[in-house]
């Protein structure tokens, strides 16, 4: 049997702290918690649990935080666990029967993060496979008869285990801080942090969120060396962001470019949003209608679905037009998220 260190970081989550160890009791040998700046009674609950509490000073890196955690490690594998996190009976027994069996030679095994839905900031859907079972110490193994080379690639397995999450709250005024911190730093976003910026400002965001990402995303158009599909994030935030400013220059300026090549369910929606606040009706049903079905979303899924359809059933209503207004009324009530 394998055994393993639960790792944590931590701030402020006296709320949910020992909900989360409660369902890990048993699970595994050492509990260490990394708190990064509690002004709560987050320590006091940890201190019930483990005697491996860490003080780590906050820089605005999560994964300077993860990898103290994980430094502290001394078991065979490390299960990484968030605060706001719980495991019911079924999926602890899964888990155990896990430990149990695990083959040596599987580095990672992922599970099942359910509930993404509540509170989510940057996910269009409610579960995904995600790596929380790491070996702490990697074995390099030569593969090939013939021109022999170091195996490169983790070993991993996908288990049916099921993580359920449990936030109290949104956390994403703390991931956008966190954004612009990096940002000022002089740091350059990863293509994969620039898409989940973007995403989270078309799930969670608010205007000022927005204002406050625009120079940012502008300086993404202006490099040479980003993707396309950075491209085309920076272009949906632009255009909304500005749109929320009363930019209607470079409102339309950054709306062009997105429809020019391949339109987006997003700014097809930004444009049918500004023809709705002119109540021009008849022209924001177009785009609301290109947003549902003529186009595909990058960012956030429910502007190609319940967004577009309810300001579809609106215009018509607003145009008289019932018969049209009840098609959409019935498409949006049957409208739900992808699992």
């Amino acid at each position: 049997m394998i055994s393993i260190s639960i790792c944590l970081i931590v701030k402020n989550e006296e709320a949910v702290l020992a909900r989360c160890l409660d369902s890990l009791k048993g699970i595994g040998e050492e509990i260490i918690i990394v708190d990064t700046g509690s002004t709560d009674n987050t320590k006091k609950i940890a201190e019930k649990y483990t005697d491996k509490i860490f003080d780590f000073k906050w820089i605005d890196d999560f994964s300077a935080a993860r990898n103290f955690a994980f430094s502290k490690a001394t078991k065979d594998y490390i299960y990484s666990a968030d605060a706001d996190e719980i495991i019911d009976k079924e999926n602890y027994r899964k888990f155990m029967n896990i430990k149990k069996v695990l083959l040596n030679e599987v580095e990672i095994v992922q599970m099942k993060y359910t509930n993404q839905l509540v509170y989510g900031t940057t996910y269009n859907f409610n579960t995904e496979y995600r790596p929380k079972l790491f070996k702490r110490l990697r074995d390099f193994k030569w593969i090939e008869p013939i021109h022999e080379t170091i195996r490169l690639e983790p070993v991993i397995y996908d288990s049916d285990i099921e993580i359920i999450h449990l936030p109290e709250c949104n956390h994403s005024g703390r991931d956008f801080n966190t954004f612009l911190s990096v940002i000022k730093k002089g740091d350059r976003l990863s293509e994969r942090l620039v898409s989940m910026y973007a995403k989270e400002l078309f799930i969670s965001g608010n205007s000022t969120d927005f204002k406050a990402a625009l120079d940012y995303f502008k300086e993404v158009i202006e490099d040479a060396e980003r993707s396309a599909d950075e491209i085309k994030y920076a272009l949906c935030v632009l255009a909304k962001g500005f749109r929320l400013n009363h930019d209607i220059h470079n409102f339309f300026k950054n709306c062009i470019k997105g429809v020019a090549d391949k339109p987006c369910s997003e700014i097809c929606y930004e444009l049918g949003e500004y023809y709705y606040e002119l109540n021009d009706f008849y022209e924001a049903a177009i785009w609301y209608y290109n947003a549902a079905f003529e186009s595909e979303p990058y960012l956030n899924i429910h502007y190609k679905g319940d967004y577009p359809l309810k300001r579809l059933m609106q215009c018509y209503d607003a145009l008289g037009n019932k018969e049209q207004a009840e098609i959409y009324r019935k498409a949006l009530s049957e409208w739900s998220m992808p699992e």
